[in-house]
């Protein structure tokens, strides 16, 4: 089985700029490609570049573009990195794609922080998108929810509908 990485963007993927002096965040090349590398995964998996923008620069546009990879891919289990401002936006938006998982995640700090949450949270999508049932999820803090059952909470936290 493989599985297909896309990738928007967001915090996740954020590096330091060489142009600006380290004081400005950038979006750089895929993280997710990073994790997997450094964890020594065995999972056979392609990766793709959509757009590269926070998720607050999402427009109607991208996430077309999101929906027709989705839709067009040879793989049926699907790992999205987004941005967390936006996500279950997406989410929704990608909600009636048939035949597929769709496995939305993110981190709130970036990957090349130290103490980042980004593998932890690629580690949970992976497994869970080879498991799942066809449909839309979103991958956070060690929890996987269908998309319409999360909401975020206050401190940012993505958490089962009704306990935010």
């Amino acid at each position: 089985m493989r599985l297909l990485f896309l990738q928007t963007g967001g915090t996740i993927d954020k590096d330091y700029p060489r142009s600006r002096g380290g004081y400005a965040f950038e979006i750089a090349g895929p993280a997710a490609e990073r994790i997997l590398a450094r964890a020594n995964a065995s999972v056979t998996f392609r990766l793709v570049s959509v757009v590269r923008k926070d998720s607050l620069e999402l427009t109607g546009e991208d996430r077309l573009a999101l929906r027709q990879a989705c839709e067009t891919a040879e793989e049926t289990r699907i790992i999205i990195t987004h941005g967390t401002d936006t996500m279950i936006e997406t989410a929704e938006a990608l909600s009636d794609v048939q035949g597929k998982v769709i496995v939305l995640t993110g981190a709130m700090r970036p990957e090349r922080f130290s103490d980042s949450d980004a593998p932890f949270n690629v580690g949970v999508a992976v497994g869970a998108a080879q498991a799942l049932a066809p449909g839309v999820y979103v991958a956070m803090h060690g929890q996987v929810l269908r998309w319409n059952e999360v909401a975020r909470d206050t401190s940012g936290q993505f958490l089962p509908r009704g306990r935010d």
